[in-house]
């Protein structure tokens, strides 16, 4: 597995690629989303300023004959690929309860031959909480608390939302869902649209989930309570001790004139998936250090085969994501 550098070089050069990668369009000044982070969930040094709570993980991936035939990507082959995996809770507050109906993350790093790697950022709803960066920004913007009051204002968060209906969206959905059993027992999306890119040129859009082997597993109310704020770690340590912790790599097909710029918008439910392979999680860290801690988990560090769509959020996560790291590596990275 792949050493990581040494973490200020890591830093800046993580940093210029990032605002490098993502095209004018898409640089929605990454400093003041990563500040409208810090402002609503609080700032945790150290902790990243989404997904704070979490764990990492090493998996293995195994691509499939369905895979291969769609994609050029080293990680079809069928050799098994290494993957740096991190398990985390939604959110900037790193005691941010287990328990709750709220987001759940995968992000992976593939690191394939030829030093190539693949990033990915994977959440437990199909769709994303905005569809473009400004509408993003002016979401947080619009529940920063009050100086006066410390508590964001109501008028100001209902006019917005009014404005932009899909910033509801994913709340709605974590709303009307039970509060997942297990990090090795939800499904994971990535919401946005990628093209799979064969060995002639042939581009197949799809947008993909990560679907547990053996099927999700919910908690009723009184179970979630019973189980408290703090469970999901332990619960992952002893499924990956037991063997029993896999996920398959589903791609659903997309056709044309399905909308594939937006992660707001999931594409038809009738649409086919293949598989194309399977991630095993091997091992889970024993504390609050591991291979992760440095990784942004951008999800425009792709492999050759695979390329992003014209989704606008795709590139303006990229430059925040550096900038979060910056910040955490001077405070002393944690998980």
């Amino acid at each position: 597995m792949r050493t990581p550098i040494a973490l200020p070089a890591l830093m800046a050069t993580t940093l210029l690629a990032a605002l490098g990668a993502a095209p004018a369009s898409a640089q929605v000044d990454p400093t003041r989303l990563v500040d409208a982070f810090e402002r609503n969930g609080g700032k945790f040094e150290g902790y990243r300023r989404s997904g704070a709570k979490g764990v990492c993980a090493v998996a293995e991936f195994v691509g499939s004959a369905q895979g291969r035939t769609l994609s050029a990507a080293s990680a079809f082959s069928g050799t098994p690929v290494p993957v740096i995996a991190r398990f985390s809770v939604g959110g900037g507050n790193p005691k941010a309860p287990d328990n709750a109906r709220s987001q759940r993350n995968m992000a992976l790093q593939f690191d394939l031959p030829g030093g190539e790697t693949w990033q990915m950022g994977n959440i437990s709803a199909p769709v994303f909480g905005a569809s473009t960066p400004e509408q993003f920004i002016g979401r947080l913007d619009s529940l920063t608390p009050d100086p006066q009051t410390k508590k964001p204002d109501p008028d100001r968060i209902k006019a917005f939302a009014d404005a932009n209906p899909d910033v509801l969206l994913q709340g709605k959905y974590f709303a009307s869902q039970p509060v997942p059993a297990s990090y090795a027992r939800t499904n994971y999306w990535g919401v946005h649209a990628f093209a799979f890119i064969d060995a002639a040129g042939k581009k197949q859009f799809g947008k993909w989930v990560f679907e547990p082997v053996g099927g999700t597993q919910v908690l009723t109310d009184d179970e979630a309570k019973a189980k408290g704020a703090d469970f999901l770690i332990d619960d992952l340590r002893q499924r990956v001790a037991a063997g029993e912790v896999a996920f398959d790599f589903m791609l659903q097909l997309a056709e044309p004139g399905d909308r594939l710029d937006s992660a707001v918008v999931p594409l038809p439910a009738e649409r086919p998936k293949v598989n194309l392979g399977r991630l095993t999680v091997k091992s889970v860290a024993a504390d609050a250090t591991g291979p992760c801690v440095a990784i942004t988990y951008n999800p425009i560090v792709l492999p050759k085969g695979v390329e992003a769509s014209a989704d606008p959020m795709l590139p303006a996560r990229a430059a925040p994501y550096a900038i979060s790291l910056g910040r955490r590596l001077v405070e002393g990275a944690k998980q």
